[in-house]
């Protein structure tokens, strides 16, 4: 059977590599694995056509600075698909990327497309489901609410689970070992997690520096992890370097993967509360029953069309999964330091508020089966049955 596979960022490497190993617990016979993917896929089997992060982009005005070169990698994979004609092909998230590419297939040749991780269309342009109905044909939801909307559009759908729910957790020991190694003894602990892109972090550090000088006052003996990805690392070194209050920047490039990985999860666990960007990493955060607050800013381009768009009135998955509104968000305008910091200084002081409604995400984002990874190959091959 041959799969050609597309991701485009750190979270869809994960996702496709797990449903890779899903693949192959439930066929025995031969796999091939082709298409775009990170290090994780790759370890997995996958031949990638080139480097994951030249198609990990975000905001409006990012893709259009880079039109020119996405456009061109957009056709090289849909050639690649023509030509390879898989079983099925399989596109995680990326939308910008991903659809373009099974829609150009769909074009010429009527390859069973899949896309994993269901467009947010719950969020904003709720049309846009039935557009994509034109070249996907099934999709694998992470949230429980999203299947009914898909089948509305025309397209079958399946909850497959949430990964989050399987990520490892920090025993006692580790948490122990990283406060011991970073002298970590005193103090309230706050982890800063500013985003995986360069154009968040470019954005939102002067922003949550601002944000952490001003909870600085109010908690002084306060201690900032930050800890980076690989890909970005040199950037956030670069960026915190001008801090007034340096953060200690879990780097991944000093420690073995292993470590690397056991400091960032124990970073996690130990926190007193956290300033994330909006995203997945609120659901990590989650897991670790971690209080946060969420704050995000987009350019002034982005900020204006979206904004029009939104059809909800948080952006937070916790805040959505559990039908509260218990995490603190600042998004867009309201990303202002002020309020930001009011706000990780509230949570300091009453953290519990938000840990019932953390329980109800995770409860709820539990796979059918299994693991997520499992549920989303044999969703794949039972709708290439049906089909």
């Amino acid at each position: 059977m041959k799969i050609f596979i597309i991701a485009g960022e750190a979270s869809g490497d994960k996702l496709g590599a797990a449903m890779m190993k899903g693949f192959e617990q439930h066929i025995s016979h031969k796999l091939e694995f082709i298409g775009v993917g990170g290090a994780l896929m790759e370890e997995v089997g996958l031949k990638s056509l080139f480097p994951m992060e030249e198609i990990s982009l975000m905001g409006i005005s990012e893709i259009l600075s880079q039109y020119r070169h996405l456009k061109k990698r957009i056709r090289q994979t849909a050639s690649a698909v023509l030509d390879e004609k898989p079983d099925v092909l399989i596109t995680i998230d990326l939308p910008e990327f991903s659809f373009r590419v099974a829609d150009l297939v769909k074009q010429t040749y009527d390859i069973p497309t899949a896309h994993y991780v269901a467009p947010t269309v719950w969020a904003w342009r709720p049309g846009r489901a039935r557009k994509i109905a034109k070249y996907i044909d099934h999709v694998l939801a992470l949230f429980p609410f999203e299947p009914p909307l898909m089948q509305d559009a025309g397209m079958s759908c399946d909850f497959v689970g949430h990964p989050v729910v399987q990520d490892l957790i920090a025993t006692p020991q580790e948490v122990s070992e990283f406060k011991s190694h970073f002298g970590l003894n005193s103090g309230p602990i706050l982890v800063c997690l500013p985003g995986s892109r360069r154009s968040e972090i470019k954005r939102l550090t002067p922003i949550f520096q601002n944000s952490l000088a001003k909870v600085k006052d109010s908690y002084p003996d306060m201690n900032i992890v930050l800890p980076a990805t690989p890909s970005v690392a040199e950037l956030v070194q670069s960026e915190v370097r001008q801090w007034t209050h340096k953060p200690i920047v879990l780097d991944p490039r000093e420690f073995n993967l292993d470590q690397a990985g056991k400091f960032k999860r124990a970073s996690f666990k130990a926190a007193d509360v956290a300033l994330a960007a909006s995203g997945t990493v609120s659901l990590e955060l989650a897991i670790n029953q971690t209080p946060m607050v969420v704050a995000y800013d987009m350019n002034w381009i982005s900020r204006q069309i979206i904004g029009r768009m939104l059809h909800v009135d948080s952006v937070n998955l916790v805040n959505l999964v559990s039908d509260t509104r218990t995490i603190p968000e600042y998004i867009g305008e309201a990303c202002q330091p002020d309020a930001i910091s009011s706000a990780i200084c509230d949570v300091l002081k009453n953290p519990t508020a938000q840990f019932q409604s953390m329980q109800s995400t995770v409860d709820r984002l539990k796979a059918p089966f299994s693991t997520p990874g499992s549920c989303a190959a044999k969703s794949v091959l039972d709708f290439l049955k049906n089909r």
